[in-house]
């Protein structure tokens, strides 16, 4: 296929995608309020506990298998190497930018976790079904796409609410003790845990070495974890899949026209199929927020956009490139792409919910996410169109 017939490929799911957010901005005005604040919360609920384990639970059962699996172990390694190499790049941008203490964490969760599940699961689909498409035959490029995009969900969830969520948690409490700091004589510590490391702080900087430090806090990782948080539906959901599709008995009594439970995994995929069009929806809506406008630093968001779209899409071509090569990736293209847009994809959406939580940078998120969100109808197409063109 040519650049031109590529190109038109990528173009159309993300144009999908903006009609729909686009839908779900205008239903979030006041004027309408059919998103309002309240109405996205009962459907974010929804979508977190409902349809999201449906959908990644459902499609991991169907196509997985315990000949399968072992085939797909280098994604959970190439996730991780997006949050290890975004983590490294949003330190140079903290270190160049010099943002307000309270936005480092949301800097270094926006630039180390994408949105490795919803945007994913609407563009795969997408293109699998567009005419000219690299990846062969529609049904199955479909099937075995949202397999791949399910674990990458589910696989991103667990990172994303390990890694992310703590930094995060440090940095929203490191900014409010300099507060108190700064308003009472007493000296106070700020909070210590191996985290602490990545988050660039003279004030209150403990003269050890780096190695002291990670021995002393190690144990203080697992003392601060939220277990529950980890174990989010969607890795409920993952989890309970991967058993039903690898465990043979279970997959015989459960996936299959003729299995005597077959009822079951077709009740969850109805349920999953309603989950894109309602993120879509809601990422539409929690825009609305970004385009009030607010204090955030120009410099900061350019740095962010300039690491999710530039250099890490460029590493991870590095990456995936050499796993190919040295022959730790299965030869299937589709396979290849979905592990290439792990690199190329905008911040998670749960960084806001983060946001919100911690009561940090949330109005500076929302607007992160209003020119995130809108760059990537463009990068993420042309992104798109060059990993189509490398696999295929």
């Amino acid at each position: 296929m040519g650049f031109i017939e590529l190109l038109y490929v990528a173009s159309l799911p993300v144009i999908k995608v903006l009609l729909i957010t686009a839908l779900g901005l205008f239903l979030a005005i006041d004027q309408v309020d059919v998103l309002g604040a309240d109405a996205r919360k009962r459907m974010n609920n929804l979508v977190f506990y409902v349809f999201n384990p449906s959908l990644v639970g459902s499609n991991l059962a169907e196509t997985l298998t315990s000949e399968n699996v072992l085939t797909l172990w280098f994604m959970p390694v190439n996730i991780l190497s997006t949050f290890i190499l975004g983590s490294a790049l949003a330190w140079i941008v903290i270190k160049i930018t010099r943002p307000p203490k309270h936005l480092q964490g949301l800097i270094l969760g926006c630039c180390s976790a994408g949105n490795l599940g919803n945007l994913p699961i609407i563009i795969i689909p997408a293109i699998c079904k567009e005419k000219g498409s690299p990846f062969g035959d529609p049904d199955l490029c479909h099937k075995y796409g949202m397999a791949y995009v399910s674990l990458s969900m589910a696989i991103g969830a667990v990172f994303l609410w390990t890694y992310v969520y703590n930094i995060m948690r440090i940095s929203s409490s490191r900014a409010k003790l300099m507060e108190i700091s700064e308003s009472q004589p007493e000296t106070i510590d700020s909070a210590k845990d191996a985290y602490t490391l990545l988050l660039p702080n003279t004030e209150f900087e403990e003269k050890v070495s780096f190695s002291d430090k990670i021995k002393l806090q190690l144990r203080k990782i697992l003392r601060n974890l939220n277990f529950k948080t980890i174990f989010a539906p969607s890795t409920i959901g993952a989890i309970t899949g991967f058993c039903i599709g690898v465990i043979s008995p279970i997959r015989k009594l459960m996936i299959g026209n003729s299995a005597p439970f077959h009822v079951i995994e077709d009740s969850a995929s109805m349920l999953g199929e309603a989950s894109i069009p309602a993120v879509t929806l809601i990422l539409g809506a929690n825009l609305l927020k970004g385009l009030k406008g607010t204090s955030t630093p120009v410099w900061t968001i350019v740095g962010i956009v300039v690491v999710r779209y530039i250099f890490l899409p460029i590493l991870g071509v590095v990456v995936v490139q050499s796993a190919i090569n040295l022959g730790l990736v299965q030869k299937d293209p589709l396979y290849q792409f979905v592990l290439l847009l792990q690199y190329a994809v905008p911040p998670a959406m749960n960084i806001g919910t983060m946001a919100q939580l911690f009561g940090s940078g949330e109005s500076e998120c929302s607007v992160i996410m209003l020119w995130s969100y809108g760059l990537a109808s463009i990068a993420v197409t042309l992104w798109s169109t060059y990993f189509m063109w490398l696999v295929a």
